[in-house]
Formats: C-alpha cells, sequence, structure tokens
C-alpha cells in the first residue's frame, strides 16, 4: 500500500511528529511508500530543504531497518524564480519528489496561493516550463470561507465557516485555469470531500487538456460533521471539514464505485494542547488507516482495494513501488496524544 498524503511535520514542529516516527508507523500500518506534504516548518519550497528532508527520510530508514519509500512534493509559491527551482528540482529528484503543491486556500500552514489571477500566472508559469509531472491542489476557496462564523466553544461551527461551496467553487476555479493555460500535467484534486465536487471533476476530464485525477481521505468516508457535537468534537477538525452524513455516505460509495482514483489519509497530528487551546485542524491519519482497509474488505474486492491502494497511485504518479502485502497493525492508537476515530467506532 501507498499513502499519497502524510504530514510528518519534524524540525520546528518536532513535539507534532517526526520523519522517523511517521515513517514507523506508516511501516507497522502495512504501508509500503508515503508522500510526504510541504508544509513542514520550514516548507518544503527550495531545493536546499527538499535535499535535507530526503537525507533525514533516508538517514530514519537505515535506522529502523526497513525497506520503505519516502517521497516528498515541492511547494509551490508565487514567486516564478522559486517555481523555477522546484520544476528542475523534480527533474532531477524525481522520484524522490514525486509533484508540486499548491494551497489555492490557507490551511495549516499558512502556505495559501489565494489570490485567483496568482493561481493562474501558476499554471501559466508550469505550461511554459513543460511541466507534465503532477500538480496536486488543496481546494478551498478563500474569497467562499467565513471564518466569522466559527468559535471554538462550538466545534461543529468550523464546517459551517468552511462550506462545501468553498470546496466545489475552488476545484472548478483550478480546472478552468489549467484549461486556460493549456496545462500539460497532472491536475490532481486532494481530500476529495463532497460529491459535487467529484461530479465538477468527472465531467472536466471529458474536455480538459491535462489528467484530472483526485484522492479521498478515510475520514471523509466514515465520520461526518455531527460529531463534532459530541464530547471532545473539537478533536475532529480538519480541513476541508467534515461534511454532512448523506456526503459522507455518498463519497464511501463513490469510492466503492471506482470513481476515485485513491485513498490517501492526509495524516496530519498534532498535540493535545494545540488541539484543545489553538484549535489546529489535522487529525493522525496513519493509525487508523488498517481499520479503514479492513472496513472496506467487507465492501470491496481484494483486487479493487489494491487498485486504490498502490497500483492507481503508482499509474498516477509514474512510480514503482514494491507492494509487500504485509498484514497490518491494527492497534496503534497509542502512538499519539490522541486519536480522533477512538470516538466514534466504524
Amino acid at each position: 500500500m501507498i499513502d499519497p498524503h502524510v504530514h510528518l511535520r519534524d524540525w520546528n514542529q518536532q513535539s507534532k511528529e517526526t520523519v522517523e516516527h511517521g515513517i514507523s508507523v506508516a511501516w507497522r500500518a502495512g504501508i509500503d511508500g508515503i508522500f510526504e506534504m510541504p508544509n513542514t516548518d520550514p516548507a518544503l519550497t527550495s531545493r536546499q530543504t527538499i535535499e535535507q528532508r530526503i537525507a533525514e527520510a533516508d538517514k530514519a530508514i537505515r535506522e529502523l531497518g526497513i525497506s520503505f519509500f519516502h517521497g516528498l512534493y515541492a511547494g509551490i509559491t508565487q514567486s516564478r524564480e522559486q517555481i523555477e527551482e522546484i520544476v528542475r528540482a523534480h527533474q532531477e529528484l524525481f522520484p524522490r519528489v514525486v509533484g508540486l503543491k499548491m494551497y489555492a486556500g490557507h490551511s495549516t500552514g499558512n502556505m495559501g496561493i489565494i489570490d485567483e489571477e496568482a493561481q493562474r500566472n501558476v499554471y501559466r508559469i508550469l505550461t511554459q516550463l513543460n511541466y507534465q509531472g503532477v500538480l496536486t491542489v488543496h481546494c478551498e476557496k478563500e474569497s467562499e470561507l467565513k471564518p466569522k462564523l466559527w468559535t471554538p466553544e462550538n466545534p461543529f461551527s468550523h464546517t459551517v465557516a468552511r462550506s462545501p461551496e468553498a470546496e466545489v467553487c475552488s476545484v472548478k476555479d483550478q480546472i478552468q485555469f489549467a484549461q486556460e493555460a493549456g496545462y500539460r500535467g497532472t491536475l490532481h484534486i486532494a481530500h476529495v470531500s463532497v460529491p459535487e465536487t467529484l461530479v465538477a471533476i468527472e465531467e472536466a476530464r471529458e474536455y480538459a487538456p491535462c489528467r484530472i485525477t483526485c484522492e479521498v481521505a478515510p475520514h471523509h468516508c466514515v465520520l461526518y460533521d455531527e460529531l463534532m457535537h459530541e464530547q471532545d468534537g473539537i478533536f475532529l477538525k480538519m480541513n476541508p471539514p467534515l461534511r454532512l452524513k448523506s456526503m459522507q455516505e455518498q463519497m464511501l460509495q463513490a469510492l466503492i464505485d471506482g470513481r476515485i482514483d485513491c485513498v490517501a489519509t492526509d495524516h496530519a497530528p498534532h498535540t493535545l494542547r494545540d488541539k484543545n487551546r489553538q484549535y489546529a485542524s489535522g487529525i493522525p491519519g496513519l493509525p487508523f488507516y488498517p481499520h479503514f482497509i479492513r472496513y472496506l474488505r467487507e465492501r470491496m474486492c481484494k483486487e479493487d482495494i489494491e487498485r486504490i491502494t498502490h497500483r492507481r497511485i503508482e499509474e498516477i504518479f509514474e512510480i514503482q513501488i514494491p507492494n509487500s502485502n504485509r498484514h497490518p497493525e491494527y492497534d496503534l492508537a497509542g502512538e499519539y496524544e490522541f486519536n480522533a476515530f477512538q470516538i466514534r467506532k466504524l
């Protein structure tokens, strides 16, 4: 199995997660490779930080004594010079640099490129540079967010402040901007959580100049917004947020029906203090992954599960990672101060 969307923190956020620990948990969860996101501190937006991260991951894998693939995304900024640098890094360091990542809205790390013209320009530059790799986008349109509706005393308000429309509108924007620029790479939409988003992607595949793919996180397939009314509901705060139960059920069915390309945990751990006092967004997804796979086995055949957890990811990123088919450990919740999935059993 491959997890193409994890946040390993480390560096200035070692209290949340480290590369070595995250890889260790992924390995015990039965995963053979991970793709790390760039919103670290400092961010993976330069050749120097990228090479440092690769070296540290290699050291961790050696010390763990395992066979494991660590890839990472190079983060996109608004600077043409920076984009040129990381496109070169992708060309020269692939497959360790698996693709590029753009945040079309602020999330943890504040790497958002929220201006629409700046987003358009990213696609223009990538097209001019003949970039044909994967561009993964976190899609939440800033102008559709309603931060004034968020209040920590009511965790559920987070789901209202970051509405489904924010995701749908942002995805439609990215498709439009890619089409206008004639972008020829792969546009990969991260953590799709709204059925309407999936419809927009499916329709765009009929005319877009680029390949469009998408992923879904386990939590958007099994958890829903009303759970945030319960005790410790703040632990379920994430971006994009949990949705209506009807949407959650539709996303699960879409995955089962083969409409979604792959599964990605969006593993994003924080400390208990960060969740309770700073109201950080993100949950630890790796320890729950084996439970989700077991849940899918009751609803999907082995071949289809292998497709959405491994083969399709290899196809999208044009990377080959051996599938060990190891038996995962199921009780990994104790690896973190909290595990949001313990709140609700499947």
